[in-house]
């Protein structure tokens, strides 16, 4: 497993927590570590985290890789 960090635009509250971590949860075999305010921590099969990112998206977040 590999550790994937992703920053995500448009969280203000706990239940844009809820959302980004049920979004995260069910968009592949990803197991979600922490997620706070513009951040979410979770581990992946390999370093890939479009799906993640998609997932994200459709819940109306724009989210990115962190470097």
């Amino acid at each position: 497993m590999t550790e994937v960090v992703l920053r995500i635009d448009g969280m203000h509250c706990g239940s844009c927590i809820r959302r980004v971590t049920q979004a995260i949860g069910t968009a592949g075999p990803f197991k979600v570590e922490e997620v706070r305010l513009g951040a979410a921590r979770f581990e992946a099969p390999e370093a890939d985290a479009t799906a993640a990112i998609a997932a994200l998206a459709k819940a109306g977040f724009a989210a990115r890789v962190e470097a």
